[in-house]
């Protein structure tokens, strides 16, 4: 038996073992992309499908069959349009690979952190509501298009004026781009998670709404009791106290330890265009 194994073992080859870890890591990308998403309940409706095909097939039950395997043959394009967001959001991800880009200087990302800090101490002692979001790798333009272009420089006192109660803009989303405050007055999709808890109201479902179509990273300050909650990637982490927000924001905006220098490829690229 033993001899078995060893004989099976020494015919797989490397590249077979690679492919298969490629292929499980490709479908644990694929549900940490869609956890917490509409498009986790779909799946089960896919898988139920799926069961329901294998159950005819065994049964002989021809009609069943027949039902199941037309829903499957359009399926194909259903899903892509079902699916179009978490899609969108992928390609966008592999298409902002961190293999292209520089990261900013860490002394802005520094500074945008502070300016962050201290808008949402101040909002919260106020209890002056606000959604503050920042993008990251995939693209927001589309829900920058439904606000007030701003396009000014970052800071705590222009993030405070805006979320004023009873001023125009107060209404809405904060978009910041590029470490500046890109919009203001933005609109993002409503959840429909039931695991929202009810208490909670319109901005924290819209934050919650936006972490499900982008990997954005929002910041919301309770008008009701001051509290700071932040969404990305579908989770919600709630009634976060100063300490807990600010280590977040630190392990998600700082460079790590090698983040300030330009990736190989970038550097390489510069480097050509330049001696052009």
């Amino acid at each position: 038996m033993m001899t078995q194994i060893l004989d099976f073992l020494s015919e797989i080859k490397v590249t077979q073992i690679v492919d298969v870890l490629i292929v499980w890591w490709l479908i644990y990308r694929l549900f940490m992309m869609i956890r917490g998403t509409k498009a986790i309940t779909l799946l089960r409706g896919v898988g139920i499908v799926v069961v329901v095909k294998v159950v005819s097939w065994y049964f002989d039950l021809s009609t069943i069959s027949w039902l199941t395997d037309q829903i499957i043959n359009w399926g194909v394009i259903a899903m892509v349009v079902i699916f179009q967001p978490e899609i969108r959001r992928g390609l966008e991800h592999l298409g902002r690979s961190a293999l292209f880009k520089n990261r900013a200087n860490d002394n802005d990302e520094r500074n945008l952190i502070t300016s962050l800090d201290e808008a949402i101490q101040y909002m919260s002692k106020r209890h002056i509501g606000a959604l503050i979001t920042i993008e990251m790798e995939t693209g927001l333009e589309e829900y920058m298009e439904t606000g007030i272009k701003i396009d000014g420089d970052l800071s705590s006192q222009l993030l405070i004026q805006t979320f004023i109660p009873n001023t125009p803009l107060h209404d809405g989303a904060v978009i910041i781009k590029d470490l500046r405050l890109a919009v203001a007055a933005a609109y993002f999709p409503l959840s429909d998670n039931p695991m929202i808890p009810k208490e909670l109201g319109t901005r924290h479902r819209a934050a919650v709404g936006i972490s499900e179509v982008t990997d954005a990273l929002t910041i919301v300050v309770s008008e009701e009791t001051g509290g700071v909650t932040i969404t990305r990637n579908a989770e919600l982490m709630q009634d976060l106290s100063r300490d807990d927000y600010m280590k977040y924001l630190e392990r998600q905006l700082l460079p790590d330890q090698d983040g300030e220098k330009q990736t190989w490829l970038s550097h390489f690229l510069n480097g050509f265009k330049q001696e052009d």
